[in-house]
């Protein structure tokens, strides 16, 4: 048997067929299998389709994000086609999938990540570790393990291109502008002064130095 899933890219439908295997074996819930061609079996992401990791995050903050795709708080923008992507995976769920979605994403571990530093040539880590420290840490964790009291989710094992849109995006206006976003404008408040290029990029590599410690 094969299972039959939906990936959106570019704005063109494609279907994919997954290899055949048990994943009732693996004790993966079936509302979960669709999800597993972009977001993996473990939840640990792939980032050659854009899609971020998701296993090891709070269980709150999962069911937030899903139930904000699914109402347009997030990922309605025009100008965020990857979210919009998303936001089309999300509407079919009920509030008992996403609540499922999101235990078992959260009782997975974090994915061990690639340092990625390669990419991000010339960055200062010390300069990176006190922007970190100054600006993100209080919110996001000492080790950037995310703090789920402060509704502030785990950065230390997202993939470098997802980190960035990411704060791009809320610089720009394309998350956390929603009215029922409140932990997102909180965000995209802080973003409204908005890092350099580079010092965006030493951020994020002293970030990745955080998830080999």
């Amino acid at each position: 048997m094969r299972l039959a899933a939906i990936v959106l890219t570019t704005g063109v439908a494609l279907v994919a067929l997954l290899p055949a295997r048990s994943w009732a074996a693996k004790n993966v819930p079936v509302v979960y299998q669709p999800c597993i061609i972009c977001h993996g079996d473990m939840g640990q992401g792939n980032r050659e389709v854009h899609a971020p990791a998701l296993a090891g995050q709070s269980e709150a903050y999962l069911a937030r994000q899903l139930v904000h795709f699914k109402s347009g708080v997030r990922g309605a923008d025009t100008g965020d086609t990857l979210g919009a992507q998303m936001r089309t995976m999300a509407m079919p769920l009920s509030a008992e999938d996403m609540t499922a979605l999101a235990a078992y994403l959260a009782a997975l571990p974090p994915p061990a990540p690639k340092i990625e530093l390669s990419a991000l040539k010339g960055a200062d880590i010390k300069k990176g570790s006190n922007l970190y420290r100054g600006h993100c840490g209080a919110c996001h964790g000492s080790q950037a393990e995310g703090n789920p009291a402060l509704n502030a989710p785990g950065l230390a094992w997202l993939d470098v291109a997802y980190m960035a849109r990411q704060y791009r995006n809320f610089q720009q206006g394309l998350r956390g502008r929603h009215p029922d976003d409140t932990y997102g404008r909180q965000m995209q408040a802080i973003a409204s002064n908005p890092l350099t290029e580079q010092d965006l990029n030493n951020v994020i590599a002293y970030m990745r130095t955080l998830a080999t410690e």
